[in-house]
């Protein structure tokens, strides 16, 4: 046998012969122990011999037939290949049953079932896995998309030109289901060339074959708003939603001359959950913004829709900044916040709030702090429970950043408390009691310490900053209103913001009111006072 035949030979893989004394699992565990076994299979003087018959036929031309072979050696013997071990003595496979193993339950359908020293190697057969992955979106289905196209149709079917701006509120609505006051930056999506007129194949290439169609409402309306080289929203993105807005509600039709409205109110506090000001299409899902358009454009009154586009919520945001802002600069410094509820807050808090620690101010001027950063601190304030409220605080109090709230750190703030409470004439309660309180209240994991979570997983939770810094708010749980208590158990869907921003609402209603009617004024908007908007 020449070299490149024994080569051939020796590169078989070891389970392709049969070699019934061991198993092929033993085999493949231990590729050293197979060439070693095939080695000695090759040294047997009727594996040489069989070889040789087989390098003779192939030499003299003859055709290889592996069953004819083997057949004969089966006629000598019930052994088709030479034993490597004596007779009555193979070792066991493995402890299992004989109906268990292996050699028994495997069914061979290859060529070797017949005897043949060789197995034949089959390819894998190949499972087809559907696509799951789309860059682009799934495809519609033939059905939504036909049924698509056939509104699409009877829209344009008397536009053949195609449709203006002000008459494509219809396809908003009708096609795209989306809040009617999307219609002006949807058309400027499509219409990129800023011709004033989207055609039918121009929107049909949007919306179906961008597959636009199958897409969830807070995907369609990500993309919508989204400039094409950014991957988030910042508030400049909303900016012609609200005017939209503004100027399209029924509700809203006495501040179409007051563009402040869109300008200073802010709705990136409860969804923007990094407080980067850059919402992201994973934070757009996982709020509650959509619902809340869709809520404004199907109800007429906007003080219904308490989640970003209340009008009584906004009055009192700006309301509260102009009290406290007395140069009208839109700028407020810790002189100024100090006065915030009635001097409500410690000096040690507000310190912290101007360190930005909680979150960084958009205003530019060192010091101040501006309308938007005034909006995180007000919805904080108002509602502590709220989880945009826990994070804010939380970071106030946790001096070191270490992410955990110790006695220390809370002792330190509570120390401006007692001394506020002496000099008030109250009784102090001493640190000590405050914090069998606190604990009892929140129940941490571990005394000695209260971690984010801990407080995350109390309704009450809110309380303890009130306790740490706001003296007001601290008596007022201490002797809490039954009149409030009850008012609470009757709408539990109200959070702390929308109770305080309604109480606050109607209180700032009657003042106004009162100044007009000493001003021998009945109009409650009068251009000749100077008001904040």
């Amino acid at each position: 046998m020449d070299d490149r035949e024994m080569v051939d030979v020796a590169t078989l893989d070891p389970e392709l012969l049969q070699l019934q004394e061991v198993s092929s699992f033993a085999m493949k565990a231990s590729p050293q122990l197979a060439d070693e076994l095939f080695s000695q299979w090759l040294s047997l003087p009727d594996t040489g011999r069989l070889v040789k018959s087989l390098i003779d036929d192939a030499k003299a031309g003859a055709s290889f037939n592996a069953s004819v072979n083997c057949s004969s050696a089966n006629a000598a013997g019930n052994n088709p290949l030479p034993s490597l071990f004596p007779a009555g003595s193979a070792p066991p496979i493995s402890p299992r049953s004989a109906s268990s193993s292996p050699r028994v339950s495997k069914q061979r359908t290859s060529p070797s079932s017949l005897g043949s020293p060789l197995k034949l190697v089959t390819e894998p057969v190949r499972e087809v896995i559907p696509q799951f992955y789309f860059q682009n979106g799934r495809p519609p289905p033939k059905e939504l998309k036909e049924q698509c196209l056939s509104r699409v149709n009877h829209i344009f079917e008397d536009h053949l030109d195609g449709l203006k701006i002000n008459e494509f509120k219809l396809v908003t609505k009708d096609i795209c289901r989306l809040p009617s006051f999307f219609s002006s930056a949807l058309f400027r999506k499509i219409d990129t060339d800023c011709t004033g007129i989207v055609t039918k194949d121009a929107f049909i290439k949007y919306w179906v074959d961008g597959n636009m169609l199958t897409a969830d409402a807070e995907t369609q309306i990500f993309r919508i708003l989204k400039q094409s080289d950014c991957k988030y929203l910042t508030q400049a993105n909303f900016k012609p939603v609200l005017q939209d807005l503004l100027a399209t509600h029924p509700g809203l039709e006495f501040l179409q001359s007051t563009p402040e409205f869109q300008e200073r109110y802010g709705i990136f506090y409860y969804i923007n959950r990094s407080g980067n000001g850059r919402l992201t299409h994973r934070e757009m899902k996982r709020g509650n913004l959509i619902a809340a358009m869709q809520h404004a454009d199907e109800e007429e009154d906007i003080n219904k829709v308490l989640r970003y586009f209340s009008y009584e919520h906004f009055y009192v945001i700006y309301c509260k900044f102009w009290e406290l802002d007395t140069d009208h600069d839109f700028l407020i410094d810790k002189e100024n916040l100090i006065r915030y509820g009635n001097h409500a807050l410690t000096y040690r808090i507000v310190d912290r709030i101007f360190s930005q620690v909680p979150r960084k101010f958009t205003s530019k001027v060192e010091g101040k702090m501006g309308y938007e950063d005034f909006v995180y601190f007000m919805l904080s304030e108002e509602d502590k429970s709220s989880e945009p409220g826990l994070e804010y605080w939380f970071k106030c109090i946790d001096l070191d950043g270490n992410g955990v709230l110790t006695l220390n750190e809370m002792q330190f703030f509570y120390e401006e408390q007692l001394h506020r409470m002496e000099c008030m004439a109250q009784e102090p309660v001493l640190f000590e009691d405050i914090l069998c309180q606190i604990v009892d209240m929140i129940a941490p994991e571990r005394e000695e310490c209260i971690t984010l979570r801990d407080l995350k997983g109390c309704k009450l939770s809110g309380n303890v900053f009130n306790i740490l810094f706001n003296l007001n708010k601290f008596v007022a749980f201490e002797t809490r209103d039954p009149f409030l208590i009850r008012q609470e158990r009757e709408d539990p869907t109200l959070t702390e913001w929308d109770r305080f921003a309604h109480r606050e609402y109607i209180r700032l209603s009657m003042e106004e009111d009162g100044e007009d009617v000493s001003n021998g004024s009945a109009e409650v908007w009068d251009e000749s006072l100077e008001a904040p908007f």
